[in-house]
């Protein structure tokens, strides 16, 4: 590391001129009229980039730590690198003690106050005790990426081969496992195997709609039909915690529900998969199911019209109290490690609040399974203008329903264009500033910090009125690919158009969980659940996609149906798996 550094001492001055891009230090100044136009290209072997656009670093053994050469530190708040001697300083921001700009003071012909970060490969002015930026040192760190990525090096390849598919066969002792624990099931080519009519127990369309949308999650599907979930030693776990046994498994109210303990919700769920996917082609009558969600969701148990997204949201908190109860205090739902609803469909937000008058910007974290979205507010008057005004989180102007409006087309990515766009906050919802310590106004900005293995859109269809107490559905049409790409709306991708090509690093975010999100961006559409009709007499259908056909669910009746009927239906949920899972989910299997 020391020998590329030092080799900025042979330069000799060619052009003093400073680029109008670069910062305005006077010590970066300085250091550039000493060592040339361009002193920083030199740094561009010493400088190593996780790939692809991983975090950027100095490049050191791996058995190397580097410590402060003055108190022998290794875990410092940040350590940085003199870009004239390689000397390695420790540096304590908010006014702590910096052995940085110590050594840049002692040195009395200067030239030393420019340095690296250790870690994240930033400019920094040990005199100004700053970051800096100049334009030389970023073509520095954009060639050194660019070079990592064009490179056959299996190390810089590591993240690649992790998401590679390799074919599986099984070993002789699989095979036997296999041949005496399972029967061999007869493959029909006119319907996919799983695909099974749902009986409607009155009222329960926006139950059937979204479980045949869970039913055909390839992550979910694959877990509960690998027996990861025994819904028999389930209960026999539940059994011997509660001293109580049960009248059986997927039985009646007796079975846990009249003690005070509510039953597991994943055992129904289990049960489910293994009646929707034994073969029977009769409609299935999911009542066990619809009774342990009554359990949980007490305050929806009725056979009123419920909506299709609150079914949902409740039936993973369902899935995830069983985990809880097992587990004691259960890992954060983001990472996706407590449960199966939160390792399917778990992401994580993030919200970057900035104020307006200095800059400063308070970063939140928050877990999600799905992501709410606004229509587009494109609307068309009565004299057949055109308008488009930008309202921060409605449909209409301030929920009035203007009686004006035609319904216009919308598009998905125009929603999530919408949603990760970066809004002005109403002087009426300013933030305390920690650095002005008064409250401000600031500008709000949404992005996407973690994709999940199945991303779910919903749309929010229903307004509700304050000023006129009333509550309506928006019936206007929503153009959805069924492929997608993400990537534009990932916290990276709109840091990095943020702030330029340079790639910077921020607490909480991991090059390698960069790196995986990038890599896993594109998504196909597998479900999508309609509703038509009126807020308070509507109906749910759900277009499954399996095997590259589109099949419509409506409650017990399954029928094939066009991909044009589909694009042409009122999508109110959407569900897209990523498409490194999805090109073999769909792939038809049958017993040779």
């Amino acid at each position: 590391m020391s020998s590329t550094i030092n080799h900025l001492h042979h330069h000799h001055r060619i052009d003093g001129q400073i680029s109008p891009l670069t910062s305005s230090c006077p010590h970066l100044a300085d250091f550039r009229s000493r060592n040339g136009a361009k002193p920083f290209r030199a740094l561009q072997d010493c400088l190593r980039v996780k790939p692809p656009g991983g975090r950027a670093g100095i490049r050191r053994e791996p058995s190397e730590v580097p410590r402060c050469a003055a108190c022998g530190d290794s875990s410092p708040s940040r350590l940085y690198a003199c870009v004239a001697c390689a000397a390695v300083f420790c540096h304590a921001p908010s006014g702590g003690p910096s052995h940085a700009s110590a050594h840049a003071a002692s040195m009395p012909l200067g030239g030393h106050e420019i340095a690296v970060d250790v870690d994240r490969a930033e400019l920094f002015c040990c005199a100004c005790r700053d970051q800096i930026y100049d334009r030389d040192f970023d073509a520095a760190v954009v060639l050194s990426a660019i070079a990592v990525q064009s490179s056959g090096n299996p190390e810089n390849m590591r993240k690649r081969r992790r998401v590679d598919y390799r074919p599986w066969s099984p070993d002789v002792r699989e095979r036997l496992l296999m041949d005496n624990g399972s029967s061999v099931l007869d493959c029909e080519i006119d319907r996919p195997r799983g695909l099974r009519g749902l009986n409607n127990l009155g009222n329960t369309c926006f139950m059937n709609s979204v479980l045949q949308a869970l039913l055909h999650t390839p992550p979910l599907r694959d877990y509960f039909l690998s027996d990861r979930h025994n819904r028999y030693y389930c209960q026999l776990k539940n059994a011997a915690t509660t001293g109580r046994i049960g009248s059986g498994v997927g039985g009646g109210g007796k079975r846990n529900g009249g003690n005070g303990v509510k039953l597991c919700l994943a055992c129904d769920v289990d049960a489910m998969f293994s009646a929707v996917f034994s073969g029977d082609r009769k409609p299935y009558s999911p009542a066990k199911f619809l009774y342990s969600w009554w359990q949980h969701a007490s305050d929806l148990a009725s056979y009123d019209q419920q909506d299709a997204h609150e079914f949902f949201i409740s039936m993973l908190d369902g899935i995830h109290e069983n985990v809880e109860r097992d587990r004691g205090k259960p890992p954060s739902p983001g990472h996706g490690d407590c449960c199966i609803a939160h390792r399917v469909f778990s992401g994580i937000l993030r919200s970057d609040v900035m104020c307006m008058a200095c800059g400063f910007t308070s970063t939140t974290y928050d877990p999600c399974v799905d992501i709410s979205l606004d229509l587009e507010p494109h609307q068309v008057t009565a004299h057949g203008k055109t308008s488009a005004k930008s309202h921060p989180s409605s449909n209409s102007e301030a929920n009035g329903f203007s009686s004006t409006q035609i319904p216009t087309t919308s598009t998905l990515i125009g929603c999530l264009d919408r949603f990760t766009r970066p809004e002005r906050l109403g002087s009426d919802q300013k933030f305390f500033c920690q650095q002005c310590q008064v409250s401000q106004e600031s500008l709000k900005q949404m992005s996407i910090r973690k994709l999940p293995l199945v991303s779910c859109f919903h749309i929010k269809r229903f307004e509700h009125s304050h000023t006129r107490k009333m509550s309506r559905k928006v019936d206007r049409y929503l153009q959805f690919p069924f492929s997608l790409d993400m990537a534009p709306y990932l916290s990276s991708s709109i840091l990095r158009s943020r702030f330029g090509n340079r790639v910077f690093s921020f607490e909480g975010d991991d090059g390698d969980d960069v790196a995986a999100n990038e890599m896993s961006s594109e998504f196909e559409l597998f479900a999508v659940v309609t509703h038509s009709g009126k807020l308070d007499a509507g109906h749910y259908v759900t277009y499954l996609r399996l095997s590259n056909q589109w099949y419509k669910c409506d409650d017990a009746w399954i029928t094939r149906v066009n991909e044009n009927v589909v694009r042409a239906a009122q999508g109110y949920m959407m569900f897209y798996v990523q498409k490194m899972l999805y090109y073999r989910a769909s792939a038809q299997v049958c017993p040779s």
